[in-house]
């Protein structure tokens, strides 16, 4: 397998994780979301960008872009109709400044 190229993302996550209130932490399932897919998210659905601008920001191929957005949106209708939680660490991902 060809080692993943390094992607670039503005929106530095920190600590985040989302989980469904009503359910015992005991009991709780979760999904980890990547830092670059939480980022193509962002970019996709929140600053409403195609996947070609996405690809020049996180300097990765469109295609990549695509099964990157696949993956995340994936795992977070995974976890809205499942009640899991979501936790967005890991990835190949490089900081870039505003």
């Amino acid at each position: 397998m060809r080692p993943k190229k390094t992607r670039w993302v503005k929106c530095e996550p920190g600590e985040r994780c989302f989980r469904p209130q009503g359910v015992r932490v005991k009991d709780l399932q979760g999904v980890d979301l990547t830092v670059d897919e939480f980022e193509a998210v962002r970019l996709a659905d929140h600053e409403r960008l195609t996947q070609e601008q996405i690809a020049l920001q996180m300097k990765i191929h469109r295609s990549t872009v695509s099964r990157i957005l696949t993956s995340a949106h994936g795992k977070i209708a995974d976890a809205l109709v499942n009640k899991k939680a979501v936790k967005v660490e890991g990835g190949c991902c490089k900081f870039r400044g505003a």
